[in-house]
């Protein structure tokens, strides 16, 4: 049986390819995939291959339906029974391999930007049959979002008075609004130079919006928490000027996750005495997930549908497997949220 993956043959240049799908063993799985989110960090592969993986099939957030099983293959990593037919969503492997960042034509079908996709052993997945696909597409993202909300609570206990600001709000710092949102937070800020996202960000849970192009962004927070300044800023914009900005953002004693550098995008500023010693201020970063995140990452959606949060708007825009580099340009021209592959086949 023939399949068609899509690999980064160079810098901004997808192909699509039909190989031969791989058989698997006993410990493995295929599964036919059915969608897979677009993700900040692909874009960065596809510009610039700064993880040096050319020739890859990309492709980490996907998901899709066992179509053949090994053997030995028996649950999920909670011990939730597995069969054909049951849809999946797929985490790191407990090996550190990452589904679509492993370089390599050995690795072709080890990308959910593929119509088939090899799911190797040592793989953390899970059953997510119950939710519709538009949901398991978002549950990667959903993951991040949750793992930045855990390492966050290390720090800083949110209560429903607490003001939070959340700078950022691509897919990961919509995820962290309306995660806040369920947490019962009353106050929460989004802010960023992007109306439209803006807008979304109020649909699933900002209760005020700043955008950093009608003036100044910092005063404007001071204006919405009546003088103080947040108690808690969620950093998710990768960019080294959000990153500055962001303490100026909170009061004393308030507390700052880093969420937005998956890559090295280079140096920010900060004032130690000021920004830091002075307000006695809690930092934390965060980095990807761990397996624990993707289970609340399917809670968290569960919840925000049974609330009556569309989280699907993210969703803005789907392509087909042969339109991935139009879908690459889409994600980097920032007219968009969350941009989609489903499999049309």
């Amino acid at each position: 049986m023939d399949g068609k993956v899509a690999v980064l043959t160079g810098t901004k240049k997808i192909e699509v390819r039909k190989l031969p799908v791989p058989e698997i063993n006993d410990d493995e799985m295929l599964v036919k995939v059915e969608g897979c989110g677009v993700c900040g960090t692909d874009v960065f592969e596809y510009k610039s291959d700064p993880f040096n993986y050319i020739p890859v099939n990309l492709g980490h957030g996907g998901t899709g339906e066992i179509v053949k099983m090994g053997k030995n293959v028996k649950n999920d990593w909670t011990g939730k029974t597995l069969k054909i037919g049951d849809k999946i969503v797929c985490g790191p492997a407990t090996n550190g391999d990452i589904y679509g960042l492993m370089g390599g034509e050995k690795h072709y079908f080890n990308g959910w930007l593929a119509n088939y996709m090899v799911i190797n052993p040592n793989s953390v997945v899970f059953n997510v049959s119950d939710m519709p696909l538009d949901l398991r597409i978002l549950i990667e993202p959903a993951a991040v979002s949750c793992h930045a909300v855990a390492k966050s609570k290390e720090i800083y206990t949110f209560k429903h008075s607490s003001s939070v600001v959340v700078q950022g709000v691509g897919p990961i710092g919509l995820m962290v609004i309306a995660q806040m949102k369920t947490l019962g937070v009353r106050h929460i800020i989004a802010v960023d130079g992007n109306a439209s996202r803006l807008e979304l960000a109020k649909k699933i849970g900002a209760t005020a919006t700043v955008n950093i192009d009608d003036g100044d962004s910092v005063a404007a927070v001071k204006e919405l928490t009546n003088g103080k300044g947040a108690n808690f800023v969620f950093q998710c914009t990768g960019s080294t000027k959000g990153a500055s900005t962001a303490w100026k953002f909170l009061t004393d004693h308030g507390g700052i996750c880093e969420v937005g550098f998956f890559v090295d995008n280079g140096e920010a500023t900060y004032n130690p005495h000021f920004d830091v010693c002075m307000p006695e201020t809690k930092i934390t970063g965060s980095w990807a997930y761990v397996p624990e995140d993707w289970v609340e990452a399917t809670e968290f959606l569960r919840e925000t549908k049974d609330e009556g949060l569309d989280m699907t708007q993210l969703i803005t825009n789907v392509y087909p497997l042969d339109q991935m580099n139009e879908a690459m340009a889409k994600n980097m021209s920032g007219t968009g949220v969350k941009i989609v592959y489903k499999n049309n086949q």
